[in-house]
């Protein structure tokens, strides 16, 4: 029996047109038939108010974008039947790169039809839902200041992520991990559900996203000349191998920071007081992953 299927389509994600992801998605799934619809988010939180009103008149709801639109769609679906599907169409699509989710978007589409689907685990930060990571420090005001930006795409991040790191400064922050008390002043702070960030760059490679963990990446500030060579370490998922990268795995991690300020969840920035409780929730979504998805479980 075919799947009931709703597509959800960002037009400004990743800063790229979507014009001809309709008709893709009509050649594959069928022009005007019964059992599809796609549909525009036109704002902040409409593709999560769009979901939640679909659960349970469709089998599959599709985020057509990038992490945000990812979170805002799998927030709704979150321990309920409905499966969830991406498309990516972000700055990076952290999440679809590592469930082996193509960036083709044809082969995306087609990959909806015959994938596997896996029971996939998340996590609350304060009580927000992420899917892939979350976190604080460096890269929570990277999120803050490009968010603000007019221009999106992985290259101006790039731009604005050298022009910020000689100003940002380390925080002391005080952090418990399943009880266990860690006093770390540190650069960033991130809770990784998957392994990176988003563009191949993997900040915890041994991550699962099926363990009932999250790892806690303490990153130390390094160097400014290391940077290039800090990021190909990510790309090469040698970053923890460093002494600038230590991870620690919990289910439950409580912070308290020197002062309020941006974090991000899934690459999209809030903003919190000094204190803050993470815990991980286990098997939360289902999701259609690639063929070269490996099923880690530890």
């Amino acid at each position: 029996m075919e799947r009931k299927t709703l597509f959800i389509i960002n037009p400004i994600s990743g800063g790229k047109k979507k014009d001809g992801v309709p008709e893709l998605i009509g050649k594959y799934f069928g022009n005007g038939e019964a059992n599809t619809s796609i549909v525009f988010s036109d704002g902040v939180n409409h593709a999560r108010l769009i979901a939640k009103e679909a659960v349970g008149k469709f089998d599959l709801i599709v985020a057509v974008g990038g992490d945000g639109t990812v979170n805002e769609v799998a927030s709704a679906l979150s321990k309920t039947n409905t499966t969830l599907g991406i498309i990516p169409y972000g700055s990076g699509n952290g999440l679809a790169r590592f469930l082996s989710i193509p960036m083709d978007t044809e082969k995306a589409i087609t990959l909806l039809l015959t994938g596997p689907t896996e029971t996939i685990d998340s996590g609350t930060l304060n009580g927000m839902p992420f899917f892939n990571m979350a976190g604080m420090g460096f890269d929570a005001h990277i999120s803050k200041v490009f968010s603000g930006g007019k221009t999106r795409g992985f290259f101006n991040y790039i731009r604005m992520s050298f022009i910020e790191f000689k100003k940002y400064n380390s925080q002391n922050y005080s952090i418990y991990i399943d009880g266990v008390e860690y006093e770390r002043k540190v650069f960033m702070l991130s809770f990784a559900n998957s392994s990176q960030y988003g563009n191949n760059a993997h900040i915890s490679p041994n991550a699962s996203v099926q363990d009932g963990l999250l790892d806690v990446c303490f990153i130390q500030k390094f160097p400014f000349w290391r940077l290039p060579e800090m990021g190909m370490r990510m790309l090469f998922k040698a970053a923890e191998g460093t002494k600038y990268v230590n991870v620690i795995r919990g289910k439950h991690i409580s912070v308290k920071r020197e002062i309020p300020g941006p974090v991000h969840i899934d690459g999209e920035p809030q903003v919190t007081g000094q204190d803050a409780e993470i815990d991980v929730v286990p098997h939360s979504i289902k999701v259609v992953v690639g063929t070269d998805f490996k099923v880690l479980r530890r």
